[in-house]
């Protein structure tokens, strides 16, 4: 099967992790097939106070409303197998968690779970309360993968981009897919 993968951008802190897996996938186009990116308001906002840009909206994918349930991935039988939420609010998560599917963010979550296919959250919140805790487990135990956004330093990293990117490429590994990265020991 061919990769079908669904981006959502929620408004937790980490616009550039957005940023970077957006574009280390549009490098890897030959390893997927349709791509496509939504994005809450306030993952927008997030955006432009972080980033200093409007650049979420430049990029060649497909793009679809928070509130469009005729999205592809909005189903089952669209085959899309890899969902990624990047940054993942604990809003968002707890949502995911309880099976509230009240946006295009949700119901795609709840569409990968329930199809057993790859969902990846990589959630971006210091500390964790007990709440976030069982709802990372609630997430852990249908399926899914909890991947927090904390970089590694393996790769002496040097710039900002470089740190997040330890994530992104630890996410896009998750995802199967193959990643031209730091690998411990070589």
């Amino acid at each position: 099967m061919s990769n079908k993968i669904a981006i959502a951008v929620t408004g937790a802190s980490g616009s550039i992790y957005a940023k970077l897996l957006i574009e280390k996938l549009l490098r890897l186009q030959d390893q997927w097939e349709a791509l496509s990116v939504v994005m809450s308001n306030n993952a927008k906002e997030v955006w432009r106070t972080e980033l200093g840009n409007e650049d979420y909206g430049k990029y060649p994918v497909n793009y679809y409303d928070k509130y469009d349930f005729n999205a592809p991935f909005a189903s089952g039988s669209a085959k899309y197998n890899i969902m990624i939420v990047a940054p993942c609010s604990m809003g968002t998560l707890g949502r995911i968690a309880g099976g509230i599917s009240d946006d295009l963010v949700t119901r795609a979550a709840d569409v990968v779970l329930k199809e057993r296919r790859k969902l990846i959250l990589m959630v971006r919140e210091t500390p964790y309360n007990l709440i976030h805790i069982r709802n990372m487990e609630a997430v852990t135990l249908a399926g899914g993968i909890i991947c927090p956004a904390t970089p590694s330093y393996y790769s002496k990293p040097t710039t900002i981009e470089a740190v997040a990117e330890t994530v992104v490429d630890r996410v896009l590994d998750l995802a199967g897919l193959d990643v031209k990265s730091y690998r411990w020991g070589k």
